[in-house]
């Protein structure tokens, strides 16, 4: 099956492709490689999960908005692409938790991003080196902030 196709199995629905909320470019092709931007856990009505994990955002919650995240991350490069299947695999995640300072399972959080590419894309490409890190804060107080780049098909 193609990405295309694993994705449409997931009966999942992809939000909008977001929109900046800042001076900068949301995807970016250079070379054999695409950018994505830092992405929220954006809904399909345009609205963002809020909150913080630790402080009224469980960690279940928490992972349940990273895979939101990843899903509107698969709409922004369905809208710059077309199609999932011109992606080759993930190269690089980085996963920005907004937690509490004792909160320590930053991993698991991420996990529902990575989770989510590992079935559209397959274990091996799917699945790419990553960083998941804990933050203070995040812009609107929202749960996750992932940005991952691609190496396109």
């Amino acid at each position: 099956m193609t990405a295309d196709e694993r994705f449409a199995a997931l009966n999942l629905e992809l939000p909008p492709a977001p929109t900046p909320l800042g001076v900068y470019k949301p995807f970016l092709i250079d070379g054999n490689h695409a950018y994505v931007s830092g992405h929220g856990p954006l809904l399909a009505d345009k609205t963002f999960i809020v909150g913080r994990i630790g402080a009224g955002i469980t960690m279940e919650e928490g992972k349940a908005a990273a895979q939101q995240v990843g899903l509107a991350i698969l709409a922004t490069l369905k809208h710059n692409l077309g199609s999932l299947d011109k992606i080759k695999r993930v190269i690089k995640m980085l996963g920005m938790v907004n937690c509490t300072s004792d909160f320590q399972r930053h991993p698991f959080v991420i996990n529902g991003c990575s989770e989510l590419f590992a079935k559209v894309w397959g274990e091996d490409n799917g699945v790419g080196v990553r960083s998941a890190v804990g933050m203070g804060s995040l812009p609107d107080n929202i749960p996750v902030e992932i940005e991952v780049l691609f190496e396109l098909a």
